[in-house]
């Protein structure tokens, strides 16, 4: 199954390792530095120019590293829409 992030992107549940609050899980330094550091290594996809809401970090099968998804779309409803997809 896949989980729709925003605009056209689409990520495979399976790949999905988590998904986070932008305005709760950044107050962390650590966080913070994981997501600069995923920016420079290019694996940041911004799902759209709205306001960002959430992040997914999802398992990149090519290269072995996460990629990070920045997604308008608050995390709370990301997760309602997992949960949707298991029968």
């Amino acid at each position: 199954m896949y989980l729709h992030l925003g605009q056209d992107t689409v990520v495979s549940d399976g790949d999905i390792l988590g998904i986070f609050d932008l305005d709760t899980s950044t107050v962390s330094k650590v966080t913070r530095d994981y997501l600069t550091a995923a920016e420079k290594e290019g694996r940041v996809v911004n799902v759209s120019f709205e306001l960002p809401k959430s992040f997914v970090v999802c398992a990149d099968k090519k290269d072995g590293k996460a990629k990070v998804y920045i997604s308008p779309i608050s995390s709370s409803t990301l997760k309602k829409r997992m949960k949707n997809l298991s029968f």
